[in-house]
């Protein structure tokens, strides 16, 4: 995945619209026009660095002269007290695009930064750690690009990029059975099938009407290493995709990875990643 330039514009530009409203009446009261600022972006602690090519597009977008002029590259971990990046230009311009670049850089940062440490819990084994579609709203690309920066893989974009078939499918399906073969039906022949499974009995029913990636949902490491023998045993084993998804941490991941599964999705890693303490300090141009 790589962040659409047109669609990052036109975000930023709405952010941007929210927090200027019609104008900084702040720095339009204090500082002068002619007043040429430069300003520093600071790690104030250890972390993945994510969103340089964003914040430097925040600021573009309020002076397209405007360049971030970077000393570490996207993806390097770096330790506190170092300069990730500075900025030269109107000084007005600079305090306008502070918050929202700062705050973009570190949501991104610790995503990345997390997504790194399950990655890192899972080193030596096939699985990939992967994300869900629990991403901030309006923030999805985003979200994304930053755990690909951490390490991670992407899942589904949005709900028209897979086909997932999830508890509540089933139900209103009226079973696993009757949900694939209307998905076969209907699906367009790239499309892959995914069944989310919460037992043993549901596992056998994926297996046998033909699911292509089956979900292990809210199983415990020991349940999702008996899964996956069963899977592999099966005719079709080997051409299936597992996946186990639920109740996992950076303490107990390591555990599913080794149980044999191919991916493991974490929701915690867009929804729950704190954010880095990043700061951007201006001071008087050069």
């Amino acid at each position: 995945m790589q962040i659409d330039k047109n669609l990052l514009f036109d975000s930023i530009t709405s952010f941007l619209s929210e927090d200027l409203g019609r104008g900084d009446i702040t720095t339009q009261s204090t500082v002068l026009e002619a007043t040429r600022g430069r300003g520093k972006f600071l790690a104030k602690q250890e972390m993945i660095v994510a969103g340089l090519e964003v914040a430097e597009t925040v600021f573009t977008c309020l002076d397209a002269e405007l360049q971030l002029e970077a000393f570490v590259y996207e993806g390097e971990r770096v330790k506190a007290n170092t300069e990730i990046a500075r900025l030269d230009g109107p000084a007005t311009t600079l305090l306008m695009g502070e918050r929202l670049a700062l705050n973009l850089m570190q949501r991104m940062s610790g995503i990345a930064t997390l997504t790194s440490q399950y990655v890192a819990a899972t080193e030596g084994t096939s699985a990939r750690i992967v994300d869900t579609r629990k991403t901030m709203p309006g923030l999805r690309m985003i979200d994304k690009y930053a755990v690909l920066i951490g390490g991670g893989y992407n899942h589904r974009f949005g709900l028209d990029d897979g086909i997932l078939i999830k508890d509540n499918h089933i139900l209103l399906a009226g079973g696993i059975e009757t949900a694939i073969k209307r998905a076969r039906e209907r699906a367009g022949h790239l499309h892959k099938i995914e069944v989310e499974v919460a037992s043993f009995e549901q596992l056998n029913e994926a297996i046998n009407f033909g699911a292509d990636i089956i979900m292990l949902d809210n199983m415990k490491p020991s349940q999702v290493k008996e899964a996956v023998e069963i899977v592999r045993k099966s005719e079709r084993g080997k051409y299936i995709l597992l996946e186990a998804s639920g109740g996992i941490t950076l303490e107990n991941v390591a555990e599913y990875a080794k149980a044999g599964v191919d991916l493991i999705s974490i929701g915690a890693i867009t929804h729950s990643a704190p954010a880095v303490d990043i700061s951007f300090k201006i001071g008087l141009g050069y």
